[in-house]
C-alpha cells in the first residue's frame, strides 16, 4: 500500500487554500554533526532512520498527474513529489515510461529475477510516485483520467505536441472538467513552428541548439555532456512555472497551460556565449574545461595523475595564486597583469601552469591552497564524489528498503535544496510498473468488480 493518503477530498474543503503556503515540517531537525563519519558509516546510520511516511514538504497537499516519460518530464515530476505533492505517475499497461528497460552494462544482476521492468535509470527519478496503468486509447481509461483530473491541480505531459488532444486529454477538454488546472506541456521545439512535429532529445537539442558546438576540445569534435543537461533544465524550468501558475491560481482562481521545450531551453541556457553573438556576431569556441573569458580558469595535471580544478576570476585572486604557487613574477608580467590580457596571452598562461601544476602531487597542491580563498577541487570520480564529505553532511544520499534490489537496499540521491520550514523528503521507494492501480481507482470511487472489468478490457 501506498503512504500517501487515499483522498484529498479533506483537504479540498478548506477554500482559498494557498498552494504555495508554508507547512510546518513534521520531521525532527537535524545537524551536520555526520561531517565526520565515514561514507560507510554515514550510509548505515542512514538507513536505519525512519523515513517520513506522510508528505510534509511545501506541496503537501497538491496532486500532479503525470503523463510524462524520459526525462524532462519525470524529472519535473519529482521535484514536485520530494517537496510533498502527490505525483500519479500514468504509465502504458505492461511496457511502461521506456527508460524503466534502459539497464546499463551488467545491470540486470542488481535486480531480482522477479521484477521488472525497472532499471536504475528509471529509479533515479520517479521516487515519491505512485503508479497508475491506463491504455489511453481506450474511452474507459478517459473517462478514469477525468474522474482524476477533478481533484488534480497539475497535468504534466510531453507527448508530440497534438497527441494529447487525439487522445482526448488535452488541455481544452481537461480543463472543461477542472478549470483550476495548471496543465503543462513539455516538447522537443514548442507548439508552433516548422519543427514543432518532430521528435525532441536531449542529445538533438544539445546540438541544435549550440551546446555541442562550445563543448569539447579545441581541437576535437563536439561533444555530448555526460549528463541530461538539456532534459533535466527543462525540467527544471518547468517545475518552476508550475510553481508560479499555482501562485498565480491562488490569486486568481484561474489555472492555465504552460509550456516548454527542449529546443527553447537549449537557446536560453547559451548565455552569456549567446549574447556575444547577438551583440557582436562573435562565434562560441570549445575551450576544454576553460573558460571563455576568465584566465586561468581551467583543470591541471598534478603530479599524481589527478587533474585539479582552479579559477581566478579577477586580478586580486590572480595576485593571491602567484603568491601561493611562489611565482609573484607572473602577476608582474605585463602579458597577465589583468584579465583582458591574460585571455588575450591564454596559451602562454596554461602552458606556464601546466608545468608548475605538474610539479606536485593534487594532495601537495590542495594544501598549499587551502584558505586561500580561491576556488579549487581536484576532478573527482563518481565514487569520491559521493565519498565527499560534504555529500554526507548535507544528506545527499538517501537509502531505504526495496526488496526489488538484489542487495535488499536502495540508495538514492538525496533531495538538493533545503527549506528551513517545510523540509522536502524521499518518502517512498520508486513504483514498480502498475503498483498503485487499484489503490488511484479505489479513491476515485472505482469498485474492486470495475477494476476487475477494467482489467479484464486491458485498459489498466
Amino acid at each position: 500500500m501506498s503512504s500517501f493518503p487515499p483522498t484529498r477530498k479533506l483537504v479540498n474543503q478548506h477554500t482559498g487554500r494557498s498552494a504555495i503556503v508554508a507547512f510546518r515540517s513534521l520531521s525532527r531537525s537535524r545537524t551536520n554533526s555526520v561531517c565526520g563519519y565515514s561514507y560507510r558509516q554515514h550510509i548505515r546510520k542512514q538507513s536505519n532512520r525512519p523515513l517520513p511516511q506522510t508528505p510534509s514538504g511545501p506541496l503537501k497537499g497538491i496532486r500532479v498527474l503525470d503523463f510524462g516519460r524520459i526525462l524532462a518530464g519525470p524529472f519535473c515530476s519529482q521535484i514536485l513529489a520530494d517537496y510533498g505533492a502527490d505525483v500519479i505517475k500514468v504509465e502504458q499497461p505492461g511496457q511502461g515510461d521506456e527508460t524503466r528497460s534502459w539497464q546499463g552494462k551488467g545491470e540486470s544482476s542488481a535486480w531480482r529475477d522477479d521484477v521488472g521492468p525497472i532499471s536504475f535509470y528509471f529509479a533515479a527519478i520517479n521516487r515519491n510516485k505512485r503508479s497508475l496503468t491506463l491504455d489511453l486509447k481506450k474511452p474507459e481509461a478517459l473517462k478514469i483520467v477525468k474522474e482524476l483530473v477533478k481533484e488534480t491541480d497539475v497535468v504534466i505531459e510531453n507527448f508530440v505536441p497534438g497527441g494529447a488532444e487525439k487522445l482526448g486529454v488535452g488541455y481544452a477538454e481537461l480543463s472543461t472538467v477542472n478549470p483550476k488546472l495548471i496543465y503543462a506541456s513539455i516538447s522537443g521545439y514548442g507548439s508552433e513552428g516548422p519543427y514543432a512535429q518532430r521528435a525532441g532529445y536531449d542529445a538533438i537539442a544539445a546540438a541544435e541548439g549550440g551546446l555541442m558546438h562550445i563543448t569539447g576540445h579545441p581541437e576535437g569534435g563536439p561533444v555530448r555532456p555526460g549528463l541530461g543537461m538539456t532534459d533535466m533544465s527543462t525540467g527544471l524550468y518547468m517545475h518552476g512555472a508550475i510553481m508560479a501558475a499555482l501562485y498565480h491560481r491562488e490569486r486568481s482562481g484561474r489555472g492555465q497551460h504552460i509550456s516548454a521545450s527542449l529546443f527553447e531551453t537549449q537557446i536560453s541556457l547559451l548565455i552569456n556565449i549567446g549574447a556575444n553573438w547577438l551583440n557582436m556576431r562573435r562565434d562560441g569556441q570549445r575551450y576544454g574545461a576553460a573558460h571563455p573569458s576568465i584566465v586561468p580558469y581551467n583543470t591541471w595535471r598534478c603530479k599524481d595523475g589527478v587533474w585539479l580544478a582552479l579559477a581566478a576570476n579577477n586580478d586580486r585572486q590572480f595576485r593571491t595564486l602567484c603568491q601561493r604557487i611562489e611565482r609573484k613574477d607572473l602577476s608582474q608580467d605585463e602579458r597577465f597583469a589583468t584579465n583582458a590580457q591574460r585571455v588575450e596571452h591564454r596559451a602562454d598562461m596554461d602552458g606556464i601552469l601546466d608545468f608548475i601544476f605538474a610539479s606536485k602531487t593534487s594532495r601537495e597542491w590542495m594544501e598549499v591552497l587551502d584558505g586561500s580563498g580561491l576556488a579549487h577541487g581536484p576532478v573527482n570520480s563518481i565514487q569520491k564524489a559521493f565519498e565527499h564529505p560534504q555529500t554526507a553532511a548535507r544528506k545527499m544520499i538517501e537509502p531505504m528498503q526495496w526488496d526489488a534490489v538484489a542487495t535488499g537496499e536502495w540508495k538514492g540521491i538525496g533531495v538538493p535544496v533545503k527549506f528551513s520550514e517545510t523540509e522536502g523528503s524521499v518518502r517512498q521507494r520508486p513504483p514498480t510498473l502498475s503498483e498503485h492501480t487499484d489503490e488511484i481507482l479505489a479513491g476515485a470511487g472505482y469498485t474492486a468488480q470495475d477494476i476487475e472489468n477494467l482489467r479484464g478490457k486491458g485498459v489498466v
